[in-house]
Order: structure tokens, then sequence, then C-alpha cells
């Protein structure tokens, strides 16, 4: 089945490219400079992951606990 089809699939996809665009910002800022057009999506993702990374954590934590368990 698709990520897109399935509601746990998504969100693990959505959290694991926050945490990736904040990692590869931190590391790599003049990657995610541009804000506009197909990589300004990745440097909005990073935004996110900047700004809400308590949040960002929080549902990283749940997606593991519910892979693994459920």
């Amino acid at each position: 089945m698709s990520a897109l089809f399935n509601f746990n699939s998504f969100l693990t996809v959505v959290l694991l490219v926050i945490c990736t665009c904040s990692y590869i910002k931190m590391q790599f800022p003049a990657i995610l400079n541009d804000r506009t057009g197909f990589r300004g999506f990745f440097w909005k993702a990073a935004r996110i992951g900047e700004r809400l990374s308590p949040w960002v954590s929080v549902g990283c934590l749940a997606m593991g606990i519910s892979t693994i368990f459920f």
C-alpha cells in the first residue's frame, strides 16, 4: 500500500522529511536558501523542524513507539 493511503505511513514520511530537512539545513545551510519552487518545500519543512522541534520530536517518538509495538 502506498504511503499516501495509509495514515501512519504518511505521518512517518512527513516526520522523516521534516527531520531530514532540518538536519541538512543545520549542516549545509546554503543548500536550502531558496524559498521558492521545489526546494522551497524543503526550506519550509526545515523551518517547521526548527520552530516546532519539541513537537516534532514528540511525534517522532510516538511514531517510533507505534512502529515497534503495534
